[in-house]
């Protein structure tokens, strides 16, 4: 009896507990059936409900940040900076003499400062702002619409922000380019405000007609007057550039001492680690300008390097051939006519076509260096029209050649049957090369009159370095 006794009390207090130990279970229950509804949505009644909450979350939820194209462009955007400073500085200031080395130097450096302020101020604006087909306008001005402002999403923000940062890197090399053609003998302070104006009135323009959207040479522009093919810059950076630098050299006129004096390079190993840096921040310029990690970016960098590599076997063969050696200088200079050509085709042609790209650069930018200039008697110091003026413009000639229609399905070049691409080709090297021509004239013409252009003849002779700077390049105690 007493064991049965205990056996009814333990079950009457199982019983008793039974309903607290079960509403927590119960509860719980009720929670996720809740939830469940909630996201599985109302019945057939409250469908209009659904429809309703539905499409307010969707509004109120912000794209996300697609982190791959961040990382890319970013990247991309700090190897075309490498370009300058010090692929640019030491490829360069290999090429001059010893006493203006720091003169080359500052001019990168400084430019990398002063077009970044500069295109940040108003120059992205006049490249990218408006809807003409020919210039751009104030709407960027102190880079508004650029910026969080708490109405742009983070992606839209950022995605401004990273193509403004990208083309900024362009805005920078470009005039700096230039430098190479009037090198040991412009005062560095009409050097600035020569730069000043000339991307502000030559390069923004002809960036607005090739990469805006509303330009009329631009190939992503349906309307469209002339879709040239110009994916990184054969146009905007080397042309434009390139012609400058010559009728710069013109007009400032020779070096004291040239050409009867030797004026060889005095450091070629600076200038062939600058040209190896130019090389790989080459890959940023050509494969970034796809704006994407994409199988276009992956077609761009292998044409990228395969031009190159062409390149420098194309100038040191016929090289070779001439002078019975092949020299660092030529090698080097071979890569960038290389690099320079494949510019413009790098995402409408692919890497086996980059090839005979690459090996006719060499060859012909070549002649352009050693035969041309010499002809001529010019004073293009470090070949900048030789090389970017001349390589730019078979480089978009040779694009109207072997664009392929599997990269570019609306336009496509002469082999693959459309041999109308070669009009827009040859509109776009036209207008481009006088466009420049006549802004640089007019802009060399008021510095001159206003600043003067050359250092004095004293300064020229003690060199820059010391003159515009107060500085020597090598001090051996």
């Amino acid at each position: 009896m007493r064991f049965s006794s205990r056996v009814w009390r333990v079950l009457a207090l199982c019983a008793a507990l039974l309903p607290l130990l079960a509403q927590p279970r119960f509860v719980a229950a009720q929670d996720d059936a809740a939830s469940s509804s909630e996201t599985a949505g109302p019945e057939e009644g409250s469908s209009e409900a659904a429809d309703g909450e539905t499409e307010e979350s969707a509004v109120e939820e912000p794209a996300p940040v697609d982190g791959a194209t961040v990382a890319w462009m970013l990247t991309s955007s700090a190897l075309v900076l490498m370009m300058t400073a010090p692929g640019l500085a030491l490829f360069y200031g290999g090429l001059v003499r010893k006493k203006n080395i720091l003169g080359v130097m500052m001019q990168c450096v400084f430019l990398m400062g002063m077009m970044t302020v500069l295109w940040g101020i108003v120059g992205y604006s006049f490249a990218f702002g408006g809807d003409s087909p020919y210039v751009g306008n104030f709407d960027h001005v102190l880079m508004s619409g650029l910026l969080p402002d708490g109405e742009l999403t983070a992606a839209e923000w950022s995605s401004k922000l990273i193509f403004f940062v990208f083309q900024g890197m362009f805005f920078i090399i470009t005039p700096a380019l230039i430098c190479g053609a009037f090198a040991e003998r412009m005062k560095f302070s009409t050097m600035c405000v020569f730069c000043i104006l000339w991307g502000l009135f030559v390069y923004c323009p002809v960036a607005h007609w090739v990469w805006g959207d509303a330009g009329w040479l631009c190939e992503w522009n349906d309307n469209a007057a002339f879709p040239a093919l110009d994916f990184a810059g054969g146009t905007v950076v080397h042309i434009s550039s390139g012609v400058s630098a010559l009728l710069v050299a013109i007009m400032i006129g020779k070096r004291i001492g040239y050409p009867t004096e030797p004026m060889p390079p005095h450091n070629l190993t600076y200038t062939c680690i600058g040209a190896a840096l130019l090389w790989v921040g080459w890959f940023g310029f050509n494969a970034g300008s796809a704006l994407a990690p994409s199988e276009v970016a992956v077609n761009a960098f292998v044409a990228t390097h395969m031009c190159a590599a062409a390149g420098v076997l194309g100038w040191s063969a016929i090289e070779w051939f001439t002078h019975g050696k092949p020299s660092i200088l030529g090698a080097c200079s071979g890569a960038v006519a290389g690099l320079v050509c494949i510019t413009p085709a790098s995402g409408s042609c692919n890497a086996l076509a980059a090839i005979p790209m690459g090996l006719a650069a060499g060859v012909v930018c070549y002649l352009a260096c050693a035969k041309v200039k010499t002809k001529f008697g010019y004073d293009d110091s470090l070949d900048a029209f030789g090389v970017h003026g001349v390589g730019g413009t078979l480089g978009a000639l040779l694009t109207g050649v072997f664009a392929s229609k599997h990269l570019s399905s609306s336009h496509y070049g002469l082999l693959d049957g459309m041999a109308g691409q070669m009009v827009p080709q040859i509109v776009s090297i036209l207008a481009t090369a006088v466009f420049a021509l006549i802004g640089t004239f007019i802009i060399v013409k008021i510095l001159d009159a206003t600043m003067g252009l050359r250092v004095s003849q004293d300064d020229e002779v003690q060199g820059l370095d010391v003159s515009q700077h107060g500085e020597e390049g090598y001090i051996f105690l």
